[in-house]
């Protein structure tokens, strides 16, 4: 458990950090998810962005790349006590990811209901098939963390219509290199 943490206040300004993380992402194009690694006497261990595609790395969320430079950081690859702050939901690779870490608690800002793996679409954290669980705090600046993502993908769509073109696929057989609309 984090030690002289104020539940609310505290996970607001750490979801604060983490949405100045995100806006990092949004700015380099990557999708806008920020994360930070906290001690449990409060310190920030370690903050990261989204980086796939500027690293051509699939593993490179930010859940993946706190937890890393955080592990780093202590010398240790078990993080027990540590809080993992992201403004979405981790999917399933950045829980396994957390698990591994021995992460004590997941803050979260707003949920994935398509990948996401602390409750919406799978419940990794508090799994009674795993040896390891992670409390699950939701909902922490849910307006703010949710409308980046909107806003980006929003844009995103808009330059992908405003260019003219549809969304390739490359498959083979007859339907090889097909415009799909």
């Amino acid at each position: 458990m984090l030690r002289n943490i104020r539940m609310d206040e505290d996970f607001r300004h750490f979801m604060k950090e983490a949405l100045r993380e995100a806006e990092k992402g949004f700015s380099e194009g990557e999708v806008p998810v920020g994360a930070l690694v906290v001690h449990q006497d409060g310190r920030i261990l370690a903050a990261a962005h989204n980086r796939p595609i500027s690293l051509q790395d699939p593993t490179a969320h930010a859940e993946v790349l706190a937890i890393r430079a955080a592990a780093s950081k202590c010398g240790n690859y078990r993080l027990p006590g540590a809080a993992l702050i992201v403004t979405i939901e981790p999917c399933s690779m950045c829980m396994g990811a957390a698990l591994n870490a021995r992460i004590s608690r997941l803050v979260f800002g707003a949920s994935d209901p398509k990948a996401g793996a602390a409750g919406s679409v799978f419940d990794l954290a508090r799994s009674g098939a795993l040896n390891h669980r992670i409390e699950v705090v939701s909902g922490i600046l849910e307006e703010e963390c949710s409308g980046l993502m909107q806003e980006f993908f929003s844009l995103r769509r808009k330059r992908s219509a405003d260019s003219g073109r549809g969304t390739e696929v490359v498959v083979t057989g007859s339907t090889r290199n097909r415009l799909v609309p």
